[in-house]
């Protein structure tokens, strides 16, 4: 990488990490709103219908898949292409597979009748949860996205620029997962 590109890409970076502080921040007043009206008043309280099971296997999928993002990244910086491209696979599978068992854990639920609104505890629920499954399926598109450049050949560096930045964005993902873990599950199951 020449300096205009290193510029360049240290620009991209910056501009990345300034979109995850204003995701956190948005995650943060949804964890508080959720706080606030957890338990309700009155309904179904989180300890009611939440599943360990279900938590647990979630949470196996979306947080192995840091370890293999990390993988990816360590075998692109050697310029292995292959393993780079079997951890992404691996990555893109692991988060696929933590939606399923969340789309599954909605479909239960809703099949139960607990929707939106049924009260504000659920409510604030499916917004927080909803958003973050809805950034793990971005995430999937978006991986999606860089295999298919990792296919077509582009520039190494440019991969190698996509591919970190993508990281980020999946650790970032990983991390508010472990924050609903803390605050939305552990203390009712």
């Amino acid at each position: 990488m020449n300096n205009a590109e290193t510029a360049l890409f240290k620009d991209k970076q910056l501009g990345f990490l300034i979109y995850l502080g204003v995701e956190a921040i948005m995650f943060m007043v949804l964890f508080i709103t959720y706080f606030i009206y957890t338990p309700a008043s009155s309904g179904p309280q989180p300890s009611d219908i939440f599943n360990w099971k279900t938590v647990v296997l979630a949470s196996v999928f979306l947080l192995s898949s840091s370890g293999t993002i990390f993988m990816a990244d360590r075998y692109l910086k050697k310029d292995n292409g292959k393993a780079t491209i079997i951890w992404l696979l691996i990555t893109l599978l692991l988060g696929l597979a933590f939606l399923g068992v969340e789309i599954n854990e909605f479909a239960s639920y809703i099949q139960a009748g607990y929707t939106t609104r049924t009260n504000v505890f659920m409510g604030a629920f499916y917004v927080l949860v909803g958003l973050h499954a809805a950034h793990v399926a971005f995430g999937c598109g978006w991986l999606t996205i860089i295999l298919i450049h990792f296919k077509r050949k582009i520039p190494y560096t440019l991969f190698l620029e996509k591919q970190k930045i993508f990281s980020y964005y999946w650790q970032f993902v990983d991390l508010v997962w472990i924050v609903i873990l803390v605050i939305v599950y552990i203390p009712y199951l």
